[in-house]
């Protein structure tokens, strides 16, 4: 496919559109963007700000409003029925024509932006609020100009110029409302320096960060944002990650550790080397998700979409039989009857309805952005508040994928020491770090970890040798030492004691070929997992932690963690099936994994979570993704999710109440009662209507996740 241009609504980015125009769902004008030859439809748009185009369409709404202010006062004082009611009169010789010139000229400038969105919505044979205004307006002006021309009495003139500045205004303060709930991508962009401290042959230059490529070498003083994705090469320091991944205390960074551009350095320089640029870093590919949830639906959206459709039908089908009540039946003269018709058509626009869930996912998407919590699909928010089930991975969800060491048991039974007296549980772990500090196995770091916690010196192991998957072993200070599991102590002819219970991996440790104790060491668990599963507990959820470790392990972190369900020595390829095991239970189950070895269970459950995500935000396998490795931020979610639908339950309700109460006060029905509407009054209603969802929707920013 060859590149080219297409159209597409800043505020309905679904809206593409070959040719200019306006956008048939809300009326703005159809923004010009680049097409990119070989790619979906769906990935064709360049990036848009659309916060950008919501500002120049509250700026046109507002130019249009002040244009058309005083040209309305103007036709106010100079209708007959406005100085019959305040007792003064303006009374010369053309002044029906120059009402008609003035009312004309409000009609046409002021109600062009709703007359170019009706004629895409006619095309599109999608009607909706644009064409209600339109047809409002065009029906109360083609009425006033035969009124002043055709068959002379009272004309529209006031009220349809009255409406049209309704309109105008309304739109103008539903804009600047929008604008609050979609700065989310704005933010984001801005997080990211414009220049950096580039490193060219170990002096500094700066440049624009954008034309920053993979493998340059960057310096970023303290308290300087990071420019880039990147490692560092040189230097330690403390690095503030909250914009990203909503943790709030700074994270350490030292040679070799990764860090995230739009992050504030704290306290030390760093030297970094880039290794990610334009669309690969994080930043980009946040902007994306957000993009892409912003433009996906949930089911609600599709009921308020139709219900929206039903209610043009019904506001013209309405102001029909207005108008023919009123003069046909109940006479009360053509003007009574045009003005209540001209009322039901303008109070019924669907605009309410069409703004109630947009705002909030694109308020929603924007909130769980900032507490480190990614949407890929909206549907995906939308079931998590049905939630009643989630399965948990252990390796990496619930414990860190890290061994530490949980137990250390010295022989009291083989002297290790020939010079006399038994060896202590912490010369036993430092003589098995002095060997493991020459190894890079996850078991080898908890050992070398642990005396780093307990403050156990050593001297490293002299004559390193390594045993894959057995040991290894090692000269510390003349003594032999050999650590591994059980069958490399059988090949060395070392006796292990039997019947030791353990709930763990275990370690043998021998010193001159003598049995000098054992040291267990298990994945450590999150210190935030037991408090996450009480919490899902307190939402109503109940959890699952699926684990390939032997059950008595298994069984043993579930209890010590309050686990619902255990299900152990489950195979990566069976964890799907215990996933459908719970759904024909009739369970609504989220699956929490990584993204990459839990991705089949991942599509499987009712609503896939990825868990400690970091840079690498893109994961396909999941509705949801998580920045942090943080059990917590999965009850974040469900009550998100439970926020997220109560206030678009809230939204539909308030839009669909209004019309049931105001389409027959605009139709006259109150009026035995004294209650009548008139068209201007309508738009302020039905302007109100639509700011009331609108910050309705905001009040979510409030939420404390």
């Amino acid at each position: 496919m060859e590149d080219g241009v297409k159209y597409i609504c800043p505020m309905h980015p679904d809206v593409i559109l070959d040719k200019q125009g306006s956008c048939p769902k809300c009326g703005m004008e159809l923004i010009e963007v680049k097409t990119q030859k070989g790619k979906d439809e769906g990935d064709k748009m360049a990036s848009m700000d659309h916060t950008e185009h919501h500002r120049k369409m509250a700026e046109d709404f507002r130019r249009r409003f002040f244009v058309v202010l005083p040209l309305t006062i103007i036709v106010l004082l100079l209708s007959s029925k406005i100085q019959e009611w305040f007792g003064f009169s303006l009374e010369f010789s053309l002044r029906n024509v120059v009402l008609f010139g003035l009312g004309s000229l409000i009609a046409w400038y002021g109600g062009w932006p709703f007359y170019s969105a009706a004629k895409d919505e006619l095309r599109s044979k999608n009607w909706g609020m644009m064409t209600l205004v339109s047809l409002a307006v065009l029906s109360g002006f083609l009425f006033s100009a035969a009124a002043t021309f055709l068959f002379p009495g009272e004309s529209l003139w006031w009220e349809i110029s009255t409406l049209v500045l309704a309109f105008l205004f309304g739109h103008w303060m539903e804009m600047r409302a929008v604008l609050g709930t979609g700065n989310a991508l704005r933010e984001l962009a801005k997080l990211i320096p414009p220049t950096a401290h580039k490193l060219v042959n170990r002096q500094i230059k700066d440049v624009q960060t954008e034309i920053l490529v993979k493998g340059d070498l960057v310096l970023v003083k303290p308290g300087e944002k990071i420019p880039i994705d990147a490692d560092v090469v040189e230097g330690e320091s403390s690095v503030n990650e909250g914009m990203i991944t909503g943790e709030s205390r700074p994270v350490e960074k030292k040679v070799g550790d990764k860090v995230i551009g739009g992050t504030i350095n704290n306290d030390g320089s760093l030297t970094l080397k880039v290794t990610k640029t334009g669309s690969e870093t994080a930043i980009s590919q946040i902007m994306d998700l957000i993009k892409k949830a912003q433009e996906t639906k949930p089911a609600v959206q599709k009921l308020a979409d139709k219900a929206a459709n039903a209610l043009t039908i019904v506001a013209i089908v309405v102001g029909s039989g207005t108008f023919i009540y009123w003069f046909f039946v109940n006479s009360q003269g053509a003007i009574f009857a045009a003005t209540l018709a001209i009322t039901v058509v303008v109070i019924a626009c669907p605009h309410a309805l069409g703004l109630a869930i947009p705002t909030v996912t694109t308020i929603t998407s924007a909130l769980a952005a900032r507490n480190g919590i990614l949407i890929r699909d909206m549907k995906g928010l939308e079931i998590a508040k049905r939630l009643n089930y989630v399965v948990l991975d252990k390796t990496g969800t619930l414990t860190k994928g890290e061994f530490g060491v949980s137990k250390i048991l010295a022989s009291d039974k083989s002297p290790a020491r020939p010079a006399g007296g038994r060896i202590t549980n912490d010369e036993l772990l430092g003589l098995a770090a002095a060997v493991e500090v020459h190894s890079q196995h996850s078991i080898a770091r908890g050992i070398v970890n642990a005396t780093k916690i307990k403050q156990i010196a050593f001297t490293p192991a002299r004559e390193f040798k390594s045993y894959p998957g057995k040991g290894a072993s090692g000269k510390v200070e003349a003594k032999e030492v050999l650590i591994g599991n059980r069958n490399l102590f059988q090949e060395n002819g070392i006796k292990v004691p039997e019947g030791e219970e353990s709930l763990g991996t275990e370690i043998f440790v021998a010193v001159d070929k003598f049995f000098a104790g054992t040291i267990l060491v298990e994945d450590t668990v999150r210190e935030e997992s037991k408090e996450a599963i009480s919490r899902l507990h307190g939402l109503g959820v109940k959890t699952a932690m699926l684990t390939g470790d032997k059950k008595d392990i298994a069984e043993e972190v579930g209890r010590r963690l309050g686990i619902d369900t255990v299900f152990a020595e489950v195979l990566p390829e069976d964890k799907v099936n215990k996933v459908k095991e719970l759904q024909k239970k009739g369970f609504t189950v989220g699956m929490v994994g990584d993204g990459v070895n839990d991705a089949p269970s991942l599509t499987q459950a009712h609503v896939g979570i990825a868990i400690g995500a970091g840079t690498d935000v893109a994961i396909e396998s999941a509705e949801i993704v998580l920045v942090k490795s943080n059990p917590l931020d999965i009850v974040k979610v469900v009550a998100l999710s439970r926020a997220t639908d109560a206030k678009m339950k809230q939204n539909l309700a308030w839009a669909t109440g209004y019309n049931v109460l105001a389409i027959p006060a605009a139709a006259g029905v109150f009026i035995p009662w004294g209650l009548m509407l008139r068209p201007e009054y309508g738009a302020l209603l039905m302007s109100a209507s639509s700011l009331i969802v609108v910050a309705n929707a905001l009040l979510l920013k409030r939420v404390k996740l």
